[in-house]
């Protein structure tokens, strides 16, 4: 059995109404934990926990009018936020916040395709989706930036994974969100690129609705590929190797545009957890001179492209040994052999 978090749109105004009531709530019993909790350090140098947090709230949800779980829930989730980022204080959730609403399994109930919740009934596009009884764990109901509202919440299923015992090397890069060792090349259609001059015309015509639906379209059918993708190759292969390319540094270039939408984090987060769901091995390995060293001989011939100057260089040839190499695939070849050569060496 494995897990997973499905997403369902919540379907009329009328609902979203009250749940941005509810997520002003949410807002409230956030700004006083930040509160209290910095009052706390500052006075008496006392980090409070989530449970010291849950005791200081406790009732609160009757007034505020949502469900006593879901306070729990907040303040669990910024005693542990806080701790991640290991500040006194997080910033404020007020009118700029995305409305979200976490609750657990017992704060809400599914009856007749709709969702229970502090005493209001919500209506789904799709309750054929909905968890059968008792198979779901805990969640949330969030917002987007078009002011749509979603159920997120997590349940168990069954993993279908046929046996297979194929290796994959893959190398991320800008043009193609990745190439494989195999030859196949991933690519997400560069959808940002596609449709960027509208997004600067409903921009710079100050259509705020517009531009968003733009990002949203954008979104979703960059999520539709590498969905598709990372599937296809975790059903296909064993072990999957990955070359540990930084998109945070390149994101500090000139190729920023480029690898926001490649999406290449995305697609290696995807990669991971579905291969742990479905039983395979998921390595990262360092990616250092791949694109460099041919395949072939192993060596670093002078012929191979170096710097920046040589990222326009797709195609190129060994002096040493007279391969002829891609780029992309020469360097996903030699991904999957940096891991074959490491599992020989641990076994002698």
């Amino acid at each position: 059995m494995a897990a997973k978090t499905i997403k369902i749109r919540i379907k009329d105004s009328t609902s979203a109404r009250h749940l941005k009531k509810m997520a002003n709530a949410v807002n409230y019993v956030w700004n006083y934990c930040n509160e209290t909790s910095l009052y706390a350090i500052r006075y008496n140098n006392d980090w409070l926990s989530g449970f010291d947090l849950q005791k200081l709230t406790k009732g609160a949800g009757k007034e505020l009018g949502i469900n006593s779980t879901t306070i729990q829930e907040v303040c669990s989730e910024y005693a542990l936020r806080r701790k991640k980022a290991r500040k006194r204080k997080l910033r404020w959730r007020g009118r700029k916040s995305l409305g979200w609403i976490p609750f657990k399994s017992t704060g809400i109930s599914f009856k007749d395709g709709m969702v229970h919740y502090a005493g209001h009934e919500l209506k789904l596009f799709q309750p054929e989706r909905l968890p059968a009884k008792g198979g779901y764990g805990s969640g949330e109901f969030c917002e987007d930036s078009r002011g749509r509202w979603y159920l997120c919440i997590s349940v168990e299923y069954e993993v279908k994974a046929p046996e297979v015992y194929a290796s994959v090397g893959i190398d991320l890069g800008l043009r193609s969100t990745a190439t494989l060792s195999n030859g196949q090349k991933v690519s997400n259609g560069r959808y940002y690129r596609m449709m960027e001059r509208k997004l600067v015309k409903a921009q710079q015509g100050k259509k705020k609705r517009q531009a968003k639906g733009i990002h949203a379209k954008i979104k979703n059918k960059r999520m539709d590929d590498l969905h598709k993708a990372s599937t296809r190759i975790v059903q296909e292969n064993k072990v999957i190797v990955v070359g540990n390319l930084s998109a945070k540094k390149l994101a500090k270039t000139k190729m920023a545009k480029s690898i926001y939408d490649a999406a290449t984090t995305m697609f290696r987060t995807m990669l991971k957890y579905k291969a742990s769901a479905r039983g395979r091995w998921y390595v990262e390995v360092d990616e250092a001179n791949t694109t460099r060293t041919c395949s072939g001989c192993r060596a670093i011939p002078a012929s191979a492209p170096k710097g920046v100057k040589g990222l326009s260089i797709r195609e190129w040839v060994c002096c040493e040994c007279g391969a002829i190499h891609d780029r992309d695939i020469n360097a996903a070849l030699n991904i999957l052999r940096i891991e074959c050569d490491t599992l020989a060496s641990e076994v002698r």
